[in-house]
């Protein structure tokens, strides 16, 4: 995927391609840096999500029906959970209660269920923002749907407050088969998550930085590049730059003008 040429934090070469490594979006302020800038944006997922089937879940000897109340940290957490309660044919009581740690995933369980706002509790960012509501139903047997990278800040607060809790693995995020990208070269690659990085390693275990430049998002995800031996060219947020379209940006404006 590249050169051999030991790559330069302060060289500002200019820039031409571009792998977003994640789905592609219909509409995307990427769009509007392309035309500008006159780039090639190409958009590939690193990593997805592949659900615990039935037969595998079983093995934990947990039943979802048994749990009075689910947290739920994301919108794939309430579609492998359902999808699991239909795989083992487990209808959940209507007396169920559901934390969410937002009002987006909080929205979205009305796919799944008949939404009743004094059964379904949300936050605005993280579990601390849940704390009042849940220890207000500090007898709930809370079951936590979550995937292989677990949820820290989660299992912390349960453990810490006491509650009775368990968690269940009902799906992974995986790396993806980026096989057919060996012969392509891009300027810049784009990550979010230490997952990423972690994936063009599998893909690529030869790979080297060489004239590439990296653009992270999130401190663990700057962290898992320099943990690779590579460089963080562009990073986001900061002060200046909040998204990761105004790193980029900040970053394409020196080095594709004034040439």
């Amino acid at each position: 995927m590249a050169s051999n040429v030991q790559a330069k934090e302060e060289a500002y070469k200019r820039v031409k391609t571009i792998l977003v490594s994640q789905p592609k979006p219909e509409k995307s302020p990427y769009y509007e840096l392309e035309k500008k800038y006159g780039l090639q944006i190409d958009w590939r997922p690193f990593i997805h999500v592949e659900g615990v089937n039935a037969k595998d879940f079983r093995k934990y000897r947990i039943r979802p029906d048994e749990f009075t109340a689910i947290i739920f940290t994301s919108k794939n957490a309430i579609d492998h959970f359902f999808r699991v309660c239909e795989e083992m044919r487990v209808k959940m009581s209507l007396e169920t209660k559901y934390f969410c740690l937002t009002e987006a995933i909080a929205n979205y369980l009305q796919k799944f269920i008949v939404y009743r706002k004094r059964k379904v509790f949300f936050g605005e960012r993280n579990i601390e923002d849940l704390g009042a509501a849940m220890r207000k139903h500090k007898n709930e047997k809370y079951l936590l749907p979550c995937s292989n990278l677990g949820g820290k800040e989660v299992t912390l607060f349960m453990d810490e407050n006491g509650f009775n809790w368990k968690d269940a693995l009902m799906y992974r995020t995986v790396s993806s088969d980026l096989s057919d990208l060996s012969d392509v070269m891009y300027d810049v690659l784009v990550f979010f998550s230490p997952q990423g990085i972690e994936s063009l390693f599998d893909n690529f275990p030869d790979f080297k930085q060489n004239e590439t430049r990296i653009a992270v998002y999130g401190n663990s995800t700057r962290k898992a590049v320099e943990d690779k031996g590579l460089i963080a060219n562009i990073k986001a947020p900061a002060p200046e730059a909040p998204s990761m379209t105004r790193a980029l940006e900040l970053y394409l404006q020196k080095s594709n003008t004034n040439e």
